[in-house]
């Protein structure tokens, strides 16, 4: 899943290479906290860095993810473990999530959708914040984990 991953970075890295790098800080930011548990952060890191991102397409699934994933904080935060159904990519934005299987495949749509969040913040974040690089790069293994829970439903087994 390496392999894999390597991949969806370089599809990425044309598509976000605008993003800020004070930006993508704040992405990374709240990909760390939300890897840690500090969910009051997660909030606020995603509340900033959707502040500061254009429209388009391709930005728009960047927002979709923090949203998701500030969704998803509160709810932990607040003590409720079922993933947040409120937020979805939607088909335009399916286009730039790392995992993307049809709904019969999908046996959970809140932890995939969460799931491909989750991977989208950490790879703006990677491609874009060259000050993270180091703290984002000991968290590859977590991000490559995710992805290999979805080996089979990708086909790459």
């Amino acid at each position: 899943m390496e392999q894999f991953l390597e991949g969806y970075i370089g599809r990425m890295r044309p598509v976000f290479a605008a993003i800020p790098e004070s930006t993508a800080h704040e992405l990374a930011s709240a990909f760390l906290a939300f890897k840690f548990g500090l969910y009051l952060n997660v909030v606020r890191e995603c509340d900033n860095a959707l502040a500061h991102i254009p429209d388009g397409v391709a930005n728009g699934a960047l927002k979709k993810a923090l949203l998701i994933v500030r969704a998803n904080a509160q709810d932990l935060g607040n003590s409720q473990v079922t993933a947040d159904l409120s937020q979805a990519f939607s088909p335009e934005e399916r286009q730039f999530v790392a995992i993307d299987i049809p709904a019969e495949k999908n046996e959970d749509p809140a932890t995939l959708g969460l799931n491909n969040a989750l991977i989208l913040v950490y790879v703006v974040s990677l491609i874009r914040s060259p000050d993270d690089e180091q703290a984002l790069d000991e968290h590859r293994k977590f991000i490559v984990l995710l992805l290999s829970g979805y080996k089979k439903a990708l086909g790459l087994e």
